[in-house]
């Protein structure tokens, strides 16, 4: 698999505190990496970071080989989607609205929706299963149909890398599902998918990979059953971590306690 988006040595702060230090990692197109840790681990930071969206003090974020400094922005939101959990935008927006808004970097601000627009849109209210909501206002929304227009504006960027920040915050468990159904979907197209995901049960079974983020380190970077098998995942959150092996499951159960 080829390198999409590298991370070389990212050290980052907020005013003089120092919230990641020399993270170096990649991600490969079609690779699913749950990115976890403690609270305050600096996991927002990082995915804000990747995505261009903070300064990096030392180190870079390159893309596709090149670094974000050299991208320019209408072609790095063409390259990258980035989906947050408390996505702010106006309420008064229908759904379809929002979604639109993932179609500007590809048209400017001048040229008017085309029929790959529209498809692409079309495409992102379907799988997301909220084409029924297209007229409704975002403000009459709940909070997880919120999440849902928030990743269908992200797919309706087409990106080669979507970036996720808990993106199963206030998720019902069906709706849950069919979130990560969307995201295995999306990577079998060839887009890198990195998601903070808090359950860790859940990163297990969707991730090929999980980066453990700790005090602004990275701590373990590995396959799933890996990185919860290493005492650093225990020391990190505190719990013992336990594996239950089932039969008919391609990872164990595993118990925190």
């Amino acid at each position: 698999m080829s390198i999409v988006l590298e991370a070389d040595e990212l050290r980052v702060y907020r005013g003089r505190v120092c919230v990641l230090a020399d993270v170096s990692f990649a991600l490969h197109a079609g690779e699913a990496l749950a990115l976890v840790g403690p609270n305050a681990a600096g996991k927002s930071t990082l995915v804000r970071a990747l995505a261009g969206l903070l300064p990096v003090a030392h180190g870079a974020v390159r893309l596709q080989g090149r670094c974000l400094a050299g991208w320019a922005r209408d072609a790095l939101a063409r390259t990258v989607a980035l989906v947050t959990s408390e996505e702010e935008g106006p309420t008064l927006l229908t759904v379809r609205e929002r979604v639109v808004l993932g179609r500007y970097p590809h048209r400017g601000p001048f040229r008017r929706m085309g029929a790959d627009d529209d498809a692409a849109v079309a495409q992102a209210l379907e799988e997301t299963g909220i084409a029924a909501l297209a007229d409704r206002q975002i403000g009459r929304l709940s909070a997880g149909e919120r999440q849902l227009a928030a990743l269908a504006r992200g797919l309706a960027q087409q990106p080669r890398v979507l970036l996720l920040d808990e993106p199963a915050a206030h998720l019902d468990i069906g709706h849950q599902l069919r979130l990560f159904r969307v995201l295995d979907a999306i990577r079998s197209r060839g887009v890198a998918v990195l998601a903070v995901i808090h359950d860790l049960q859940r990163a297990v079974d969707w991730a090929e990979r999980i980066v453990l983020l700790v005090h602004g380190r990275i701590a373990a970077d590995a396959a799933p059953d890996q990185v919860l098998a290493d005492p650093a995942c225990a020391e990190a959150f505190g719990v013992s971590v336990s594996a239950h092996p089932a039969a008919d499951r391609t990872h164990p159960f595993y118990a925190f306690e």
